[in-house]
Order: C-alpha cells, then sequence, then structure tokens
C-alpha cells in the first residue's frame, strides 16, 4: 500500500505552520486512527470524512487507516483538516487516478484547507487569511471553500481556489475540470478612501473641549476619559472617532485582518483598510478583553489593533479586567499563556472609555442626585490610580446646554466641524509624526523624547512650573509632551511651545480640577 502526503497548515496564534497530512492505508482489521496530537474537532473528523467518501460515491477503503498530522508534537485543532484527510484517503487507495502524472502531481502539490459535511459539501473555517499569507510566503497555491475564497484572495492576491464540494476537488486534482483562480476583490484591496460613516463629527452639539481632545486623540493615537451625566454625548463622541481616522496602510491592514480571521468572529473582506472600532459590553471577561481560552484567542483589545476600544461605563468592568488592561496600554503587545499552547498577538489601540460621574450620574445636581460620598469615593475608585495615570486624555463632558442642543443655524452646521474636513487635518498630523519618527507620538519610548520632544524655553519653564505644582508622575510628564509633540503636530509647528504644554497640561488635568478624581 502507498502512503499520501497533502500539504495544509495549523493556526498557533498568528503563526500558520506547515503541516503534512500522510495518509497509510494497511492490511488488517477495518481501523481508522489520527495521530500527531489532534484536539477534538479534528479526531471527530473521522466521522465526517467517512460519511462525505460515501455519499460522494467513492469506496471507503477497508482495512487500517493511519493519519499522521506531521509535525507530532504541534497542537491541531478545527475542521480545517478534512479536506486532505479525505483527498489523501483517495490518493494513498488510488481513486484519484495516476497522481504521479505530472499535472496531476504539480495540483497535489497544493495546500487543501476545508471542514467537509456529510454529503461532501465543503464548508467554511477560521483562519483561512493567516493560512492564505503564509502559503503566498511558501509560492504555494491554495484550495478552500468558495466561501473563504474571498477572504484568502485577499491576503494571497494570486493562486487561490474555491470549492463547493469534495467532488470539486476531486476532479481539479484528476484534470477533468480545473477550479478556476478565484479574482480578488479591488474595490476592498485598493481602496484608499476614508472610511464611510454615518456617524459624523458634525452631529455634535456644543462640547468644543471634548472634540478637540477627541482630534487630538485621533491625531497621535492618546487614550481619553470621558466624564459626564447620562445623555451628555460620551458615547455619541466616542463613536464618531472612526471617521477621523486615516486608512490603514497595506501592512497595517494585514495585521488587523491576520487577527480577526483567528478570532471567532472571522474576517470580513469589506473592512479590510478600515480602522476597527470595537465595543465590548462591561460585562465581558477578563479572558475576551485580552485574550485567552483553550486555544489562546485574540480578545477585543488585540481585535482593536490599529483601531479604537471604547469601554463605556468604565468602572462597571470587572477590576481585574481593567487592570490586564494596564501592561498592554504600556508595550502595545499582549502575551496569553495557556496549558496547552501560547501566544503573542498586537495590541496597539486608541483607547477611548466614558463613565459617569457616580453611581446615579447626576453629580453636583443637588435635585436629583442622592449618593452618599463614600459611595461616590469607592464608585471612583474602581479605576486604579495606575490605569488612570496610563490614559493620555481626560475630560470632563458637561450637559449640552438647550441653546446648543436645539441649534440649527448656518454657523452650527459649518462644513468645517465636519469629519471629512478634519479627517486630512488628522491625517497629515499623523504624516509629519510618522516622517520624523516612523511612528506616531503616543508610542514613542522615553528615549525618543529627548529627540523628538523638546519645548522651547518658555514651554520648559511652564513644564517644569507645572510638574512642582501639580505633582505630576514620572509617566503623567512624559504622556503631556507626547500629547504637546501632537498639539504642535496639528497646527503646523516644528516646535512645541508654551500654548501647546498648556493646552496638554489642561487636557490631562481637566477632570482634577473639576474635583472628579481628587
Amino acid at each position: 500500500m502507498s502512503v499520501a502526503h497533502i500539504k495544509s497548515r495549523a493556526q498557533l496564534g498568528l503563526h500558520a505552520p506547515l503541516v503534512t497530512v500522510e495518509v497509510h492505508l494497511g492490511p488488517g482489521l477495518p481501523f481508522f486512527s489520527i495521530v500527531g496530537l489532534p484536539m477534538k474537532a479534528v479526531k471527530e473528523s473521522k466521522d465526517r470524512v467517512r460519511a462525505a467518501l460515501l455519499n460522494s460515491q467513492f469506496e471507503f477503503p477497508a482495512g487500517r487507516i493511519t493519519v499522521n498530522l506531521a509535525p507530532a508534537d504541534l497542537p491541531k485543532e478545527g475542521g480545517r483538516f478534512d479536506l486532505p484527510i479525505a483527498l489523501g484517503i483517495l490518493v494513498a487507495s488510488g481513486q484519484l487516478g495516476d497522481v504521479d502524472e505530472p499535472a496531476t502531481s504539480e495540483r497535489v502539490r497544493d495546500e487543501f484547507y476545508g471542514e467537509l459535511g456529510l454529503a461532501g459539501e465543503l464548508k467554511s473555517i477560521r483562519g483561512v487569511f493567516l493560512a492564505a499569507a503564509h502559503a503566498a510566503q511558501s509560492g504555494h497555491s491554495i484550495v478552500v471553500p468558495s466561501s473563504n475564497a474571498e477572504e484568502a484572495s485577499t491576503a494571497a492576491r494570486v493562486g487561490v481556489r474555491g470549492a463547493n464540494h469534495l467532488l470539486e476537488v476531486c476532479a481539479h486534482l484528476q484534470g477533468n475540470a480545473l477550479i478556476t483562480p478565484w479574482e480578488p476583490p479591488l474595490n476592498y484591496i485598493n481602496s484608499t478612501q476614508a472610511q464611510v460613516t454615518d456617524a459624523d463629527l458634525i452631529d455634535v452639539r456644543g462640547q468644543s473641549q471634548a472634540k478637540r481632545a477627541l482630534i487630538i486623540a485621533a491625531s497621535g493615537a492618546h487614550s481619553v476619559l470621558f466624564v459626564g451625566p447620562p445623555g451628555s454625548g460620551k458615547s455619541m463622541l466616542a463613536k464618531r472617532l472612526p471617521s477621523l481616522l486615516p486608512p490603514l496602510t497595506e501592512a497595517q491592514a494585514v495585521e488587523v485582518a491576520t487577527i480577526a480571521s483567528v478570532s471567532q468572529g472571522g474576517f470580513d473582506a469589506r473592512q479590510f483598510r478600515r480602522p476597527p472600532f470595537r465595543s465590548p459590553h462591561h460585562t465581558s471577561s477578563a479572558n475576551s478583553i485580552v485574550g485567552g481560552g483553550p486555544y489562546a484567542q485574540p480578545g477585543e483589545i488585540s481585535l482593536a489593533h490599529h483601531g479604537v476600544l471604547f469601554m463605556d461605563e468604565l468602572p462597571e468592568f470587572d477590576r481585574r479586567v481593567l487592570e490586564s488592561l494596564r501592561q498592554p496600554l504600556e508595550t502595545g503587545v499582549i502575551s496569553v499563556a495557556r496549558a496547552r499552547t501560547h501566544a503573542e498577538y498586537p495590541a496597539r489601540t486608541l483607547l477611548i472609555c466614558a463613565m459617569n460621574p457616580c453611581p446615579c450620574g447626576f453629580y453636583g445636581d443637588a435635585a436629583r442626585c442622592k449618593c452618599k460620598p463614600d459611595r461616590v469615593r469607592r464608585y471612583r475608585n474602581r479605576i486604579s490610580g495606575p490605569l488612570l495615570d496610563r490614559i493620555d486624555l481626560r475630560i470632563e463632558v458637561a450637559p449640552v446646554r438647550d441653546f446648543e442642543l436645539m441649534d440649527e443655524s448656518p454657523a452650527a452646521q459649518q462644513p468645517a466641524h465636519a469629519s471629512a474636513a478634519i479627517a486630512p487635518l488628522v491625517q497629515a498630523a499623523r504624516d509629519r509624526q510618522i516622517a520624523r519618527a516612523g511612528k506616531l507620538n503616543a508610542h514613542l519610548d522615553v528615549g525618543e523624547l529627548g529627540k523628538f520632544c523638546v519645548p522651547s524655553a518658555a514651554g520648559q519653564r511652564l513644564l517644569m512650573q507645572s510638574v512642582a505644582r501639580l505633582g505630576l508622575s514620572a509617566r503623567s510628564y512624559h504622556r503631556t509632551l507626547r500629547v504637546a509633540r501632537t498639539i504642535a503636530d496639528f497646527g503646523g509647528s516644528a516646535r512645541i511651545e508654551a500654548e501647546h504644554l498648556a493646552e496638554a497640561i489642561q487636557l490631562k488635568r481637566a477632570l482634577d480640577d473639576a474635583e472628579l478624581f481628587n
């Protein structure tokens, strides 16, 4: 009996190591075994493969069938190996004809992915973008379920074939009916336009300081905390942040798509190049926010990589969830370790948070707020000092005044206040940062601050006075410099002047001045 070799790939974090599916048919009593560290879903493929072969009018070989997923020490999970296992059995049993014939042999060297239905239909799988990107780097063509072909072609661009049924793949291997390569959707891949969204900054009435903070945050990727009563516009502001962000670069888009591909939600090719916006509910667990589970999957902070992570009702999140954000906010990377596997995911996200000033939300309104001082203190203390220190901009969002809310005058609807007008200015500020340091200001390390964030003499005096008077920590001092550098970039200034530092300090200390966190 012969041994068949079919190529596929596993998925470990953001890596897709090559897996060779080896199938051996031997004499003896009927027995079907899969070795090579298969997880439960892979072990169950025996029943799916058997039913798919029989219902596709193939013979299921009698005797011992041994499937080895090499390398043996690499964990394999999911239904992606159904198709290569089925093809290996057909090749080893000679039911696909002479695979040594040159054309057929070349096609067998493709990589194959797909979960099999009991009737032989191919069902979509997770992680195809990641597998296709790695296959393209190795110069391999791939065959995937048709439902995954668009995703795969976004990563590989060429050499992607989509099939709906096992019989289509077999006909392709035999040369009877070749599967046409999938053509990538150019309107998704080559789009360089800003994200189309109905959420426009011009919809927000009043809130000039909050809108200014949002623009500065978008320009330098700075984290923001909005504090205000219900209905003041905190969530409305946060949801308009993506409209200010520029499209992702090709490299950034591939990173974001790779992370989405291996997540439970999967990757949507229509979102390629669009900065992600994630808004988890406050009941979310630590695993869902930072990543975890049996197979160390990415969490919300990684799914928001190069985009926005919006955490509404911040104090309502579990304390462990909030504290788990501290390290990735500082480093831009999250390491997820589990008993079965270990994965490292990027987590360079723009964090925007919103909260009420007290449990009832109406702190300061004697007619509506009945919260006792100790209750208010406990509520605010759910956000630790170290986490608060990592938030660059802290803004009090007061209720919108009646005349601002109902203002329909042309002045309130000026095009200059629209996202479409502000987004190019944000792009220009970001371009200055990338040209100067190769990264955005929020991501500058301490050693780079002395090179790129040197204030003028007047600015240095103001900063020293602020450190002495306000008692800024070293981290707050450095973050103030980064924010001031972004304000200068947005204004087109080559130097950090005193007015840039004054605004940065005000945006950082606004809540302290309002005695919300004293």
